[in-house]
C-alpha cells in the first residue's frame, strides 16, 4: 500500500480533508497522511462540518494540524495548489492539484473542494495502479 502524503500551508483545511477522504474511499489503496510548512492550532471548523456531513466522519476526532517533518516517509506527495514551494520531500510521484482554498468563502465552497478531492483520488489511484 501506497503512502501518500497532503500538503498544503497550515494544514488545517485542504489537506486535511484529502487526508479524511482517502481514509474513506481509498482505505485498501493508500495509507493517508496530511500535513503543513506551518501549522494552525485547529482544524478549519467548516472543513470538518463538510466531512461530517459529506461522510457521517468527524475528523475533529482522530486528525490534528502537523508540519511536514512529522510525517513517516511516503511514496506519494500530493501540494495542494498552496502557491507556495513546499520543502522537498523524497517521493516516487508528485503532483499538485492547484485547489483554491475554502477559507473564508460560504460553507457551499468547502462541499464542492471536498467532492473535488474525492474525484482528485480515485484519479490518483488509477493513475498509480497504471504506472
Amino acid at each position: 500500500m501506497k503512502k501518500v502524503a497532503f500538503i498544503c500551508i497550515h494544514n488545517s483545511c485542504r489537506s486535511q480533508m484529502a487526508e479524511a477522504i482517502t481514509k474513506i474511499v481509498a482505505k485498501d489503496d493508500l495509507e493517508a497522511y496530511s500535513a503543513g510548512t506551518e501549522k494552525k492550532s485547529s482544524i478549519n471548523p467548516l472543513a470538518v462540518k463538510a466531512i461530517k456531513e459529506l461522510y457521517n466522519v468527524d475528523i475533529s476526532l482522530t486528525q490534528y494540524p502537523k508540519l511536514i517533518e512529522e510525517l513517516p516517509p511516503v511514496d506519494v506527495v500530493i501540494t495542494m495548489g498552496c502557491g507556495v514551494q513546499c520543502p522537498f520531500l523524497p517521493c516516487e510521484y508528485r503532483e499538485d492539484w492547484g485547489l483554491v482554498d475554502p477559507t473564508g468563502k460560504d460553507y457551499g465552497e468547502y462541499i464542492k473542494t471536498a467532492k473535488i478531492i474525492e474525484q482528485k483520488i480515485k484519479q490518483l489511484i488509477i493513475k498509480l495502479k497504471n504506472q
